[in-house]
């Protein structure tokens, strides 16, 4: 009879679709892909995001309200337990917010929240067809718009009829060199010559040579440690602008390169470290509209020379090219072609318990 009851006990527990959870309690039921290795953890619809958005609402104002009234749901997906330090993810947003696109998108880390995110985009736009927010796709290629923060973006995804596939490319918001051979003073590292770079967020660049460095074999902790020397110092002696938002004017991190700046058929290695020293495990694609401009500006490759750029972390790889000249204010800038893969990694389903002190996450580093 015990035997019985517990067979029953577990036959209930199996058929239970959620565990114990807080009733007035987000459930978040998630996408998992990766980019080049750089995890993201798509919410395809957040009540709070699709539903309050007002009409004609900027993505960034909707980002500052998520961040001032909803970032428990960041939290608890990007932090730890059910998320870890280097974890990515975006909130699909759909309405009014999405106005003119297929879909609109915020991006999310484990500091807080960026304008621009290249391997999001390509993941997004494989996601975006799979999951039928495209009305009508179309054979071999489909164009499939999005609304980032820092402004419109096309992402081409194969499309064979029943599913979507790779590489996906995207063009980018204008890209542009807001400064060059930037005299920057690290402590620690002394003098050295950085550029900045636009695309779609600011970074700083640098070869790791000029701090003692190889981008290719020095421990990453060292690298990290340098990249965010740099980021710190160059705030305190830079102010970047954006003609058409001060929200997109900061500096979101900086990349370490391996110096090869001259166009060659060879990939250039490079790392990503922004926000809070927060590792891209990609060739980061914004970052790879960033050095594009940069390159182009200084008149080291032509429209439609395409780079190949790996990621000293994974070892994976974009490719990227200037396709198009374009104004963005006062500044020469270029669209950007930028090309990966991503892939499903599966789905998941996230709940709290009200009494769990860690329901929304703690941050280790």
């Amino acid at each position: 009879m015990a035997a019985a009851a517990g067979e029953a006990e577990a036959e209930a527990g199996a058929g239970r679709r959620l565990p114990p959870h807080a009733p007035a309690g987000p459930v978040l039921r998630t996408v998992e892909m990766h980019t080049g290795g750089e995890p993201l953890r798509i919410v395809p619809q957040l009540e709070a995001a699709a539903g309050e958005a007002p009409a004609g609402a900027a993505l960034l104002a909707l980002r500052r309200d998520m961040a001032a009234s909803r970032d428990h749901v960041r939290r608890a997906l990007m932090h730890e337990p059910r998320g870890h330090g280097g974890m990515y993810g975006a909130v699909v947003v759909r309405g009014e917010a999405a106005a003119g696109a297929d879909l609109a998108a915020l991006f999310l880390h484990g500091a807080g929240y960026s304008a621009m995110c290249g391997h999001a985009v390509l993941a997004l736009g494989r996601f975006a067809l799979d999951y039928g927010l495209v009305a009508a796709p179309r054979r071999p290629e489909t164009a499939v718009r999005l609304r980032c923060p820092c402004g419109p973006v096309t992402a081409f995804v194969p499309w064979d009829g029943r599913r979507s596939g790779n590489p996906v490319r995207f063009h980018s918001v204008p890209a542009f060199a807001a400064a060059t051979d930037l005299a920057i003073d690290v402590p620690g590292h002394g003098n050295v010559v950085v550029d900045i770079g636009y695309g779609g967020t600011f970074y700083a660049f640098l070869s790791a040579e000029q701090l003692g460095l190889d981008v290719c074999s020095s421990k990453t902790r060292d690298l990290v440690d340098a990249a965010s020397a740099v980021t710190e110092a160059v705030k305190k002696q830079f102010k970047p602008h954006h003609p058409e938002s001060e929200d997109l004017a900061f500096l979101y991190g900086t990349i370490l390169t391996d110096g090869k700046d001259a166009f060659s058929e060879e990939p250039t290695t490079n790392i990503c470290v922004f926000a809070d020293e927060q590792v891209d495990r990609s060739p980061t694609g914004s970052g790879v509209t960033a050095r594009i401009a940069l390159q182009y500006h200084k008149g080291l490759i032509q429209l439609n020379q395409t780079r190949t750029f790996r990621s000293s972390t994974t070892g994976s790889l974009f490719t990227g090219k200037a396709v198009k000249e374009v104004r963005c204010g006062d500044h020469n800038a270029v669209v950007v072609e930028v090309s990966g893969e991503a892939f499903y990694t599966g789905t998941a389903t996230f709940t709290v318990e009200e009494e769990d002190q860690l329901k929304y996450g703690f941050f280790f580093k």
